[in-house]
């Protein structure tokens, strides 16, 4: 069910199919009698855009055709810019006559939230960005839409339309945090705006907030990025369990790893590392929170180390693992640390093979337990562990592991 937006008669409908590789083509219409009744508009769904330009989208087709197109394309290589993937994932919608497109979109910056329309939409609009009306909205309190300077050069019907359709959407857009909804374009038929296409962004940390209008909603990897087989396990992990597990591999090859609790935690740290011009040597990006179990934080750190000690680093230096995050309001420190050392007790030898150097920062429940046994472990393994209470400031330790790098402080 798609979101509706503004007065009454102007909405946006729309009934998409997903068509994936396991779909049955054939049955699809005993489940969407439409489909065979209407003329369809076939395209991939994964995460990018200019698919026209690409040769990848199918316009007023019969629902024989758009099975045929998709048979020949899925699973085959396509090249969208610069980037290459396989595609996977299509949508089949109805074919929209239409004489009229309108781009509309709504970002989250930060100096406010930018409002953009024009009466050039399409596939071209970067060609005729000139033609972009802009309003910039400060969300503070309850601010709202004024649409009228935005679609001033509209023709007064068609500002019956599109003026509340506007204001409801970005009233949409500030109640359930998204961070980008792009029409591109839209139109307006018998009174009623149609999206032609849509895009939109959410933030991950919201949705806690958002269970209701979120559900089911998926985070999958940018088109040309497939999962590893380490993200693959983790992402089966995150998805039976009431914590949150994530693991992005971003460098291999690179020397300064993170195993950090809490997402705006993971944030901070990937950024400190970043501004201390260490961004080709971060390894990896993610996060475990939400009191995951003693054995699903033991899965999530061997299957870390299982990738940092594959080999030394091609400098010789040691590499750095970086166990932080802030203080915990209700995740047991002791029980995450306890799984998280006895992976470092199983990967021991290859981690003095390759050469680490571990840093530890936390606070939050039984936090002091938590650290004693750190400290009791490098000890006991020969491990090379500086370990930090909620004394020493989150990103402390980034700036004094990095600097001891330099300075080639074993």
């Amino acid at each position: 069910m798609m979101p509706k937006y503004g007065a009454e008669g102007s909405y946006i409908e729309a009934d998409p199919v997903q068509v994936t590789a396991e779909t049955d083509l054939d049955k699809l219409p005993e489940e969407h009698p439409w489909l065979e009744n209407k003329r369809l508009v076939v395209k991939p769904d994964q995460l990018f855009g200019k698919r026209g330009k690409s040769g990848l989208v199918l316009l007023d087709a019969s629902f024989k055709e758009a099975g045929k197109f998709i048979s020949q394309k899925m699973g085959k290589q396509a090249k969208v810019g610069k980037v290459s993937g396989i595609l996977t994932n299509f949508i089949i919608e109805e074919f929209i006559p239409h004489k009229i497109e309108y781009y509309a979109a709504i970002k989250m910056d930060a100096d406010g939230d930018h409002v953009l329309f024009s009466t050039k939409g399409g596939m071209n609009i970067e060609e005729v960005w000139d033609s972009i009306r802009e309003a910039v909205i400060v969300p503070l309190g309850k601010q709202e839409l004024d649409p009228e300077p935005l679609i001033k050069e509209i023709p007064t019907e068609e500002r019956k339309v599109v003026g509340p359709f506007l204001k409801g959407m970005y009233q949409y857009f500030a109640k359930h945090d998204l961070t980008l909804l792009e029409l591109n374009p839209f139109t307006i038929v018998d009174g009623k705006v149609r999206a032609l296409d849509m895009r939109t962004m959410l933030d991950d940390t919201a949705a806690f907030q958002n269970a209701g209008v979120w559900e089911g909603v998926e985070f999958p990897s940018p088109f040309g990025r497939e999962p590893t087989k380490e993200e693959a396990f983790i992402k089966s992990l995150d998805e039976k369990t009431g914590a949150s597990l994530k693991l992005t591999i971003l460098n291999p090859e690179g020397r300064v790893w993170t195993m950090v609790a809490g997402g705006g935690a993971s944030v901070v740290y990937a950024d400190t590392i970043v501004d201390k011009g260490f961004s080709k040597e971060l390894a990896n990006y993610g996060e475990y929170s939400g009191d995951p179990s003693t054995e699903e934080t033991y899965l999530y750190a061997r299957t870390l180390l299982s990738l940092m000690t594959k080999e030394k680093h091609k400098s010789g230096k040691d590499k750095i693992l970086i166990i932080g995050g802030g203080i915990a309001n209700f995740t047991d420190v002791a029980n995450t640390f306890t799984g998280i050392i006895q992976a470092l007790k199983e990967y021991n030898d290859k981690m003095k093979q390759v050469g680490v150097r571990i840093y530890v920062r936390r606070g939050g429940p039984n936090y002091k337990a938590g650290l004693e046994k750190m400290r009791t472990l490098g000890k006991e393994l020969g491990l090379n562990i500086k370990v930090f209470g909620p004394e020493a400031h989150m990103t402390h330790i980034i700036p004094m592991a990095l600097e001891e790098d330099e300075k080639g402080v074993k």
